[in-house]
């Protein structure tokens, strides 16, 4: 038993962590085997290029090799719409970002061809997204071939008209015709304007950089925020467009702003604590179950990874259970989003606190060691201060080289929700029932709350029970649990549950029989003793049988409160249940053998006479038809008779009811059928006969 409620308190130390924690992990392991999973062709196949640009993409940023063969199917994909004169821009642009990463061959010709129909589309664009499709296939279809000359010659002309579909608050709208406005097409924006700057042909206008750098600082002012410190961007349901919820939009926006990052001249002047809250939004949503959401957070993570605005540095705990009886030290690892090690830096455990208290920090500012060979800033010994308990410890990272300042960023401080268990010393443990009047001891026993037990009391309504014991830590304070439960339970399975008071370290209770009589509804006899102490960070919470008192009551009165009616079991409906035992009828008497099978030959005479008066009058077989088919007919017809005889004879002696009526009805069926046209062939023959 107290195995087991360790365990459920271990559960609800975990469950707690996970609600209160805000912490943070990189890309793991986990993420990889779900890659697999979700990412697996359907029937051999993806539906669309997207997909499989999709596919090749996230296992490219995992770096997984051991994969799905998705190249053949890419490449066969790809030859066939950039060979087709139909394929859409967008078919255009999913096959040429597929290609980015499977690196199929395309030849100089189709290239040709394909540089022109953007060329056209770009031209006649109406909308941000003809634009984003023909922009974005020009820019990849540049990087792929290097003799192809891919340009715009009206690169500014051309931002200029995309540049028109933004918003006073940094959103953009879809097309002119559209009031609507996202977060979600400002990403797409930002895309598409970042390719427009690597296609010119010329110096760009920096007038023009300058003021889009303005309209990405609105659309930062729109950004929302989780308490742990996370950002993300939304939208409103956008008319004619489908809503794209928190992850598309902000991993849009993501992929807009450090494309534009890595063309724009100078910095954004973005604050580096916005792109740090944007790498928190994204690993704070776990491994996603659906291979776009998976696909949009590896993604976006890869994309701050290597921006040129911060790159986010996470802190993370492998543990945040600590045990003082185990001495396990304090690990604390810092890396980019997808787990790549971090710069030359330090980690400073700067505060630790109470979870709810308001006191001062109970540590002073230290460093951590770092460990080379783990990656992992150690604290061997938790400070004195720290006892067992759950803390908020303050960590903060320090980059040792002024240059990387410019490049990472970590934020200010990271706080992290810490448990320190161990194991809770009890001590000084003793039952004893006391006289109510004198409160002189008339019997007492020590007790082992860590081992067996199995005390034997007696006491009448004028005794009192009182149970002691003390609890200290493994840093010699007073410990409090959770839980301090004394529970008394009757044999008639009436229980009675006490919460068991403290003064610092002594635990104490006494029940005061006289008062409690009503409450224990004047029920004599054995009552069971069992006593719970329990705690998240105690490592050996117990539930553990004491023993049993006999108590002598006094008789109830005639309006004394009854026990309630104690719970059913609702597994024993399950339960073996009661025999029933049939008593039949006795058989009636029947006749004798000999009475039954006379009464079978009267009952068989007529047939006998019928078949002599058949004799007697004379058989004719003159109409029986003398063709072949006819023929079969009329013998058929005759056996079918034959056979309703025979099965008349086999309901008298086998078949039931139901069996005989079915067979009857095939056969009657039957004989419908073979007797219509045997009686149709005798009626044309007479008609016959008589025209004659």
């Amino acid at each position: 038993m107290a195995r087991s409620l360790a365990g459920f308190l271990v559960l609800i130390l975990f469950a707690s962590i996970c609600e209160a924690a805000s912490l943070f992990q990189p890309i793991s392991d986990s993420h990889r085997s779900a890659a697999l999973e979700l990412f697996t062709p359907d029937h051999g196949s993806f539906r669309s290029l997207e997909e499989i640009y999709e596919a090749l993409r996230t296992f490219q940023i995992l770096g997984i090799e051991k994969k799905p063969d998705v190249t053949a199917t890419a490449c066969r994909s790809i030859s066939e719409t950039v060979g087709s004169s139909s394929s859409t821009p967008k078919d255009l642009f999913y096959s040429l970002k597929a290609n980015s990463i499977a690196e199929c061959k395309i030849n100089e010709k189709a290239s040709q061809g394909i540089i022109t129909r953007l060329n056209a589309a770009v031209n006649g664009a109406s909308s941000l997204l003809d634009f984003y499709y023909s922009v974005g296939g020009l820019v990849l279809i540049k990087d792929q071939s290097s003799k192809a000359d891919v340009h715009l010659a009206d690169a500014e002309g051309v931002f200029r008209s995309v540049k028109a579909f933004s918003q006073s608050d940094g959103r953009w709208r879809y097309s002119s015709n559209n009031p609507e406005s996202s977060a979600f097409a400002a990403g797409i924006a930002l895309e598409t304007l970042a390719g427009i700057v690597s296609l010119a042909s010329s110096e760009f206008d920096q007038s023009l950089i300058s003021t889009l750098k303005n309209d990405i600082s609105k659309l930062f002012d729109s950004i929302e925020k989780y308490d742990d410190g996370a950002l993300y961007f939304d939208d409103k349901l956008v008319d004619g467009h489908e809503h794209q919820g928190p992850l598309s939009t902000t991993a849009s926006v993501v992929r807009g702003l450090t494309a534009f990052a890595a063309v724009a001249a100078g910095s954004l002047n973005l604050p580096g604590d916005k792109i740090l809250g944007l790498a928190k939004f994204f690993l704070g949503i776990g491994v996603p179950g659906d291979a776009k959401d998976f696909f949009n957070q590896i993604d976006s993570l890869a994309c701050l990874e290597s921006n040129r605005v911060s790159i986010p540095l996470i802190l993370s705990l492998p543990y945040t259970v600590l045990s003082l009886t185990k001495k396990d030290s304090l690990q604390v690892i810092v890396n980019t989003v997808l787990g790549s090690n971090a710069p030359s830096l330090t980690v400073k455990l700067v505060g630790a606190f109470r979870s709810g208290s308001k006191d001062a920090s109970l540590v002073e500012s230290q460093e951590l060691k770092f460990d080379s060979g783990t990656g992992a800033h150690i604290l061997n010994n938790l400070p004195k201060s720290i006892d067992v308990g759950s803390y908020t410890f303050v960590f903060e990272i320090v980059l040792n080289e002024p240059e990387h300042e410019k490049v990472y960023v970590a934020g200010s401080q990271t706080k992290v929700p810490i448990f320190v268990t161990g194991l809770i010393k009890i001590e000084n443990a003793e039952i004893t029932v006391l006289d109510s009047d004198l409160g002189s001891i008339e019997t007492q026993k020590k007790i082992d709350l860590a081992g067996q037990n199995a005390v034997s009391l007696s006491a009448n309504h004028l005794q009192k029970l009182r149970l002691s014991f003390q609890l200290t830590t493994p840093r010699g304070h007073a410990f409090k649990p959770h839980q301090a439960l004394l529970k008394l339970r009757h044999e008639s399975k009436v229980e009675h549950i006490f919460v068991v008071g403290n003064s610092g370290k002594q635990f104490e209770m006494v029940l005061n029989f006289l008062g409690l009589v009503e409450r224990f509804f004047y029920l004599s006899g054995r009552y069971d003793i069992e006593l719970t102490v329990g705690d998240a960070v105690m490592e050996n919470s117990l539930l553990q049988a004491i023993g049993h008192i006999e108590l002598d009551l006094p008789e109830p009165p005639e309006k004394a409160p009854r026990p309630p009616p104690q719970p059913v079991d609702p597994y024993s409906r399950y339960g073996p249940k009661a025999e029933i035992t049939h008593i039949f009828r006795a058989p009636e008497k029947r006749p004798p053998k000999e009475l039954s099978l006379a009464f079978l030959g009267v009952t068989i005479l007529p047939l006998l006479g019928f078949l002599i008066g058949l004799l007697r009058l004379g058989v004719n077989l003159k109409n029986f038809p003398t063709k072949a088919l006819p023929a079969t007919f009329a013998i058929l017809f005759h056996v079918g008779i034959g056979a309703v005889l025979f099965l008349y004879v086999l309901f008298w002696f086998k078949l039931d009811l139901f069996q005989t009526l079915k067979l009857l009805g095939f056969l009657g069926v039957f004989l419908l059928f073979v007797g219509h046209r045997t009686l149709s062939h005798l009626a044309a023959s007479s008609a016959k006969l008589k025209s004659v």
